[in-house]
């Protein structure tokens, strides 16, 4: 009798266990093969493997746009400390005739490039002038603000007249900007500044002897400041372009962003952003 009990405790136990292991089989089935329908739209989150960077910035509802927050009027933190500017503007409405939202990434001038190789951002917005020499690396979208860069020192230099009398004067600068290169091409040297306004307290505290800089900036600072003892002596004769940056290989993006700069232009939005700023029209 008591093996006949220990016989019929051992085979309910062996049930049990037979019955515990199909279960788990079964859940372990369920979880390796869910039920998703064929039909399951994808993630607008994640765009294809081939897609372009217009897509992709589509699909996360953002544009990446790289500037300095440090220029002013084309990109500066107000009182409140918001970012804003003329730039700034552009960019935001651009973004908003892409459909998407943009999102600021505030990096010194001096590492603006080397931030776009790094495609920290998608493009850059920051009075970038056109050249040449930059179109054989970055693509550039239509130009969207024309200006003349200025020659500028303390109301009390006399000594400095013209573009040609930098020979051998301190002018401060931003080593990548183009202005640079027209200080030294006038034989100046170059103290080196991470934008208009330390290149501006320099001058002021005639720490440099003068800085080539552009004129927009100096009509707005003068219009905040208008004591201030700054003046401009010469101007170069051409206008530089200025346009969005892009990293090579992008040209849906390009495209998109110019469609986008023209729609702005037609429906006034871009003169109200520009006479907002300079009381003119400045992309002529």
């Amino acid at each position: 009798m008591k093996k006949l009990n220990v016989t019929i405790l051992l085979l309910l136990a062996f049930a049990v266990v037979l019955g515990a292991c199909g279960k788990r089989n079964d859940e372990s089935q369920g979880a390796a093969s869910p039920s998703v329908s064929p039909s399951a739209p994808a993630s607008a989150s994640a765009p294809a493997a081939n897609a372009s960077l217009l897509d992709t910035i589509k699909a996360n509802g953002t544009i990446r746009i790289g500037t300095e927050g440090t220029y002013a009027p084309f990109t500066f933190h107000d009182k409140d400390g918001k970012l804003t500017g003329f730039d700034v503007e552009i960019a935001e409405e651009v973004a908003k005739r892409l459909g998407v939202k943009a999102e600021f990434i505030e990096t010194k001038w001096d590492g603006m490039f080397a931030g776009l190789d790094a495609k920290r951002f998608d493009a850059v917005a920051n009075e970038v002038s056109i050249r040449d020499d930059r179109k054989e690396k970055y693509d550039f979208s239509n130009p969207y603000i024309v200006s003349k860069a200025v020659l500028i020192v303390h109301q009390d230099n006399n000594d400095i007249k013209k573009l040609a009398d930098l020979k051998g004067k301190k002018a401060g600068q931003s080593l990548t900007s183009n202005l640079t290169d027209i200080a030294k091409a006038n034989g100046a040297e170059i103290v080196q500044t991470e934008g208009f306004n330390q290149a501006i307290e320099l001058l002021l505290s005639k720490r440099i002897d003068a800085t080539v800089n552009d004129g927009l900036s100096f009509l707005d600072f003068k219009k905040q400041q208008p004591n201030a003892p700054i003046k401009i002596v010469d101007e170069t004769s051409d206008a530089s372009e200025s346009g969005f940056l892009f990293n090579k290989g992008n040209p849906e993006l390009v495209d998109a962003v110019n469609k986008a700069l023209d729609a702005i232009k037609e429906d006034g939005t871009y003169l109200r952003i520009s006479e907002k700023y300079f009381g003119a029209d400045v992309s002529k």
